[in-house]
Parts: structure tokens; sequence; C-alpha cells
């Protein structure tokens, strides 16, 4: 018996000397990333914003196994934010549906959800109608037969394991419209809680042929957004997901064949979040130091080849920077390259490392 077929379906419960804790961490960790982002300038602000998006929406498609271009879907969403970022991709219908999703759950997280909200979402994801080589009832409830039923499952045909079975089509009007509704009530559920609870809601109803755990996740980041109470994204859930798929989805299946106790699932998800956040930290870090470093007045008249070498010393260079290994990058000759980095040196803000000849190599000076 899966939990959809429990007698007091969908009340859910959980422990709350369990879960406050982890919900009181989480929150202290959320306050610290948003701080942080509102101490940066508008250019990184939206650039954390990109750099988020595009790992969510690349990293919900990989948990399905599906891979997608990450330039692809980085030129897709600079270009529908408006945000000006060199050589964009050209991306394709697929790379733009998807995208397009994602950025109207976060960008009009205030919006109320709907049928037809949900509907022209799922419409994006499979704009063939299609799913691989099978045709699918695409921007509707699906509509199997009760003989046929929505399952999960695994492993070869005819010896498949079965994951999870979802509720008979004919119960998706009636289940849909009572999820939304309680997805719209304001209640008094704390909104982290509550991207937790929708996640597992709606990926339990499965109304779809397919695409239900990317738009679950979508719905999550829409009640996460209304959580951080903006649109700009600074952590992927999806990306930590990811990470951590295996334990995601046996999770998942424990809770859809347990009770309506759901303190497991929540525990996950919130312990997810705070890894999600805690990353992030890291990355923020990171960038806050660049941002640091860009407004020293020595670099106000460095070139475009300056520019680009030392965002990537910044960034973590991989191995010695030699003046040929600048050459190759900066497609330039080996002169160019050296009279770039003896200019860098004469403001002191490169160095030469131990070694000579041509084992020679450069670094950024320290506490630059």
């Amino acid at each position: 018996m899966y939990i959809h077929q429990l007698k007091k379906w969908p009340q859910f419960t959980w422990d709350d000397n369990k879960i406050a804790p982890l919900l009181i961490s989480a929150r202290h960790k959320q306050g610290r990333v948003l701080g942080k982002m509102e101490n940066l300038g508008f250019n990184l602000r939206e650039e954390a914003t990109l750099q988020s998006l595009t790992q969510d929406v690349v990293k919900s498609s990989e948990i399905e196994g599906e891979v997608l271009d990450a330039d692809q879907v980085r030129s897709s969403i600079a270009k529908r934010l408006g945000i000006e970022i060199g050589g964009l991709t050209l991306s394709d219908r697929h790379v733009d549906g998807v995208v397009d999703m994602m950025l109207d759950a976060t960008q009009h997280y205030e919006k109320p959800l709907n049928e037809e909200r949900l509907f022209s979402w799922h419409s994006a994801l499979f704009p063939t109608g299609r799913t691989g080589m099978q045709k699918i009832v695409v921007g509707n409830w699906r509509d199997n037969r009760k003989e046929d039923p929505m399952q999960v499952v695994s492993g070869p045909m005819g010896r498949e394991k079965i994951h999870y079975q979802a509720p008979d089509s004919d119960l998706l009007a009636a289940e849909m419209a009572r999820f939304i509704d309680w997805f719209n009530s304001p209640g008094d559920t704390d909104p982290v809680l509550k991207a937790g609870i929708s996640h597992l809601w709606f990926v339990t109803i499965h109304p779809f042929d397919d695409g239900n755990g990317r738009i679950a996740r979508a719905i999550a980041d829409m009640q996460l957004a209304r959580a951080d109470k903006t649109s700009q994204r600074f952590y992927s859930m999806s990306a930590q997901i990811r990470l951590e798929r295996n334990r995601y989805y046996d999770i998942l299946e424990q809770t859809q064949k347990g009770t309506l106790d759901i303190t497991g699932w929540l525990n996950w998800f919130l312990a997810c979040y705070e890894r999600a956040l805690t990353h992030t930290d890291q990355t923020l870090g990171k960038e806050i130091r660049k941002a640091k470093f860009w407004e020293n007045p020595q670099l106000l008249s460095i070139n475009e080849r300056q520019h680009i070498l030392l965002n990537k010393l910044l960034d973590g260079f991989e191995g010695k920077l030699t003046s040929s290994k600048w050459a190759k990058i900066a497609k330039c000759s080996q002169d160019t390259a050296a009279r770039d980095i003896q200019n860098l040196m004469e403001r002191g803000i490169m160095i030469k490392e131990e070694g000579g000849g041509r084992s020679t190599s450069y670094a950024l000076k320290e506490g630059f």
C-alpha cells in the first residue's frame, strides 16, 4: 500500500521535536547567505543568479539521466533575463523549454500555481509531444488505463522492480485541485518546510506521463524563492540533490511506501537544503574575494587578455602559469604574453615563482 491509498491521505504529520532544530539551523544558514549577497554589487549578484539557475536546470535534468549542454542553458537564461555575457551560444527549443519552466517558477514565484501554469510547464518540457520515441499526453494530466497503471520501475524487461505506483488517472483532477489549493493557501507552515512537502506531494501524485521529477523540483524552487523573498537565486537545490541522487530516490521510495508521518523525508530535505546553502556559502566567499580584488585601482587600465588570465588565476588555475600557456589561452604571441606578464609584475600584481628558463611560471602576489 502506498501513502496516497491511506485513509487519511494527504494529512501529513511530522515530529516537530526532530524537525524544528533542523529548520532553525537551515534558516540561519539561509539568512547568512542572503546577507552576504546583499553586500555584493549588482553585477556579482547577477552572475551568482545566472550560475545558480544554470546549475538548477542542468542538474535537475541530470537527476533524470538527461544531459543538457550547460553553455546552451546559460545562454538561454542570460538572454531571457537580459544579462550581458560574452559569446552567446545558440540554444535548441528543448533547452529553451526547460529554462522557460524554471524561470517562470523562480522569477514569478509570487503568482499562484494553477492547472494552466503546470500544463504550460509540461508543454515546455516536451515541445515535440514525445519522450524519446514514445508519444505522450502533453499539457494535460496523464490518461492511462487502470490495467496499465503509472509505475516507476527499474531493471531489465521481464524482471522489472516496481518502486512506486501512482494514483489512477481518474483521480488526478481532484488530487491536483486539492494540492494546488493547499499550495496557494497562506497557512502557517514555514515556506522552507512547505517546499519539502510540496515536492513530495506532487511527485507522489505523479500527474504527468513524464517530467514529474523536474516539475516537482521546480515547484519546490518556487516555494524556496517565496521563503527567500527574492527572485535572485544564490544556491541550487537540484545541484545538491544530484550529488545525493541515490539517497534522494531511496528516501522517496521509503516515504511513499510508509505512513503519513513524513519526518524522515523532511529530515533529509532540510539537511540537503542546508548542505546546498553551505556549498553556496563557500562559493560566495570566493566571489567576495574576487570582487574585492577587482576594486583595486591598479587594475583599472589592464587589457582584455590580462583580465581573462587574472580571472582564471582567481578561479584556481590548474598547474603552473607560464608565458606559453598565457599565449595559448589569450590567443596571442608569446612576446605579447611576456609583455602582459611583465606589466602586471611592474604593478605589483604578479610575481615570478621559483625556477627559471623554460620552467619559469607566474602567480598572483600574495595579499594583493
